[in-house]
């Protein structure tokens, strides 16, 4: 019984999750959209300028200014208006921030579920459980050290993210040509992974 109410809790969790994911990368409010993804490209391309500790330092210090200064402002005109308006942060200061013991526990109950499924995979493919799972993880590791000996991993952070905000996009408004392209590629994967199980003893009756 419990198990269910724990597993129905993090369903609704990773929907809403997926939800507010999906409306952020479809531009579905392209200001809210906007901020993020500029915020996001902004801190990669300071952090290929800096330091990690670069950046935080003068993130902070732009915030600080930008309040401090707005603190000021609004003392200042509060005496040359002769108001009581009170500290211009007042209502942001009273907000309550602090987390639950249930909204902590369900995060933490989110994050074990995927680190535990995360755990089992990996076992499952170095373990080699499936032989051409295995061997498709090995080509994909493979793949991966010519990509990283091009681009570091910030560069591939930046091309994630800038991915992550116009593909999809694309995808919905040519998504019959994609579609099109995507099933050649995949009739040729296919293609192939069936030529590698004919080669490996036990690997098609396996598959079968």
């Amino acid at each position: 019984m419990q198990a269910t109410a724990d597993s129905t809790r993090m369903d609704c969790v990773w929907s809403n999750w997926k939800s507010q994911a999906v409306d952020l990368l479809y531009w579905r409010d392209v200001k809210q959209t906007g901020i993020v993804f500029g915020s996001f490209l902004l801190l990669l391309f300071s952090l290929t300028q800096f330091s990690v500790v670069s950046v935080v330092a003068y993130l902070a210090l732009a915030v600080l200014s930008a309040t401090i200064s707005f603190r000021i402002y609004k003392s200042v005109l509060q005496a040359v208006q002769k108001t009581d308006e009170g500290h211009p942060f007042k209502t942001y200061l009273e907000l309550e921030i602090t987390l639950s013991q249930e909204q902590i526990q369900k995060y933490t109950d989110c994050l074990q579920f995927y680190v535990n499924n995360t755990l089992k995979e990996l076992r499952r493919l170095f373990l080699v459980q499936d032989l051409v799972d295995s061997l498709k993880f090995a080509v994909l590791m493979w793949l991966l050290t010519y990509v990283g000996a091009l681009f570091n991993g910030l560069t591939l952070l930046l091309m994630a993210v800038v991915s992550m905000f116009t593909l999809p996009v694309v995808y919905v408004k040519h998504q019959a040509q994609v579609d099109q392209y995507l099933g050649l590629v995949r009739t040729h994967i296919n293609a192939v992974v069936a030529k590698i199980q004919a080669k490996i003893p036990g690997a098609k009756r396996h598959a079968e």
